[in-house]
């Protein structure tokens, strides 16, 4: 998604050694920090080794799976990978495995695919959305224009998609399936809702196809490839939905918090570039409802926001209106979803990080 995450969530993943080192050596070389909410796994003298050594060939993998011959498909293909990135997706099939056998190799294999998707479909949004940067670079299509950013989010799905061929019709089924989502997700946001529809539903749909898919895509494919119960699948394809969609609506509220130490991500980001987020819905139907504050408020928002002090000034009048609250406590609502989703599932490390993870995706600005 093109909307800016928790920057402390981060991987710096350069440099990996062709072999596999002890866990500390890995951890120095690669960069390797464990996002808010699992602090479980690093405590846990099993799975914390195992989940940060995969992780470490998780990155190896990926590297290897974008390597091309060609030095500009090279080039572009890297940007992204070489800038960094949170690897939440990746870190939840490693996760999930360990409700079955996580040592399989197809595990990690399952893992580079729905990292390997993730980041193709930054390629195309950021096109989409003229978004000038990413994880604190220049996006592609600032540095190479946007049909060499298009084509090579292209050949990174054509990555994903050799990777995932050799892992079984299963999995290539769901992957077929996520990304059919993905694209229906990305298509309904461009063309907005229908007459009929209220723009709010309309919107939640569009991040469960965007951002939710692929999560609980993410956590299905390390339990089935780990060989885990099947009764735990749908729970965890349920939990991935509802708390990635948990997971960008908190990112919504992010924009007009001015948590930027926290998010990495610039007050009114979202209001400058006109992105449809939960609060700005919200203060439209609170304005169609009469709320003479609400629509003062929208004026200033569908205005000029070019100058930094227009900016300021949405940003704050945002922030203090109702519905930012508002939208919090939508967000909290999915994310205390996704953790009963995960009530059947036995108690241990991996259903208490899961529920942790969830904590923290609404916790990240308040």
């Amino acid at each position: 998604m093109t909307n800016s995450a928790d920057r402390s969530w981060t991987h710096a993943g350069h440099g990996l050694p062709g072999s596999e080192p002890d866990l500390n050596t890995t951890a120095i070389a690669t960069g390797l920090q464990l996002p808010a909410g699992f602090a479980a796994i690093a405590g846990d003298p099993d799975l914390g080794p195992a989940i940060t050594t995969n992780l470490a060939r998780v990155e190896k993998k990926l590297r290897e799976a974008i390597a091309n011959s060609d030095p500009l498909a090279d080039a572009t293909s890297r940007h992204l990978v070489e800038a960094g990135g949170k690897r939440i997706r990746p870190l939840l099939t490693l996760l999930c495995a360990h409700l079955g056998d996580a040592s399989r190799p197809a595990v990690v294999q399952a893992a580079v695919v729905v990292e390997l998707t993730h980041l193709a479909t930054l390629y195309h949004d950021d096109v989409m959305d003229s978004a000038p940067f990413r994880r604190g670079a220049p996006t592609a299509h600032e540095v190479w224009g946007n049909s060499v950013a298009v084509l090579t989010g292209d050949l990174i799905f054509a990555r994903a998609s050799i990777l995932v061929s050799e892992l079984g019709s299963r999995a290539l089924g769901i992957q077929a399936r996520t990304f059919e989502r993905l694209c229906l997700g990305q298509l309904h946001e461009t063309v907005g809702p229908r007459p009929d529809e209220d723009p709010v539903e309309h919107y939640l749909s569009v991040i469960a196809d965007k951002t939710g898919s692929l999560v609980a895509a993410s956590g299905q494919l390390g339990a089935i490839f780990s060989g885990a119960d099947e009764a735990y699948e749908p729970l965890l394809v349920e939990y991935g939905e509802k708390v990635g969609v948990a997971f960008q609506l908190a990112d919504d509220v992010i924009d007009v918090t001015g948590a930027k130490v926290k998010s990495g991500k610039s007050p009114g980001t979202d209001l400058r570039e006109g992105v449809p987020t939960l609060p700005v819905l919200l203060l439209r139907r609170a304005a169609e409802d009469g709320d003479r504050s609400a629509v003062e408020l929208l004026k200033l928002i569908d205005g000029d926001l070019s100058s930094d002090e227009a900016l300021a000034a949405a940003v704050a009048g945002l922030r203090e209106h109702p519905v930012t609250a508002q939208s919090w406590v939508v967000a909290r609502a999915w994310a205390d979803e996704a953790i009963a989703a995960l009530a059947p599932l036995p108690e241990g490390v991996v259903k208490t990080s899961l529920t942790n993870f969830a904590l923290a995706v609404v916790d990240r600005a308040s």
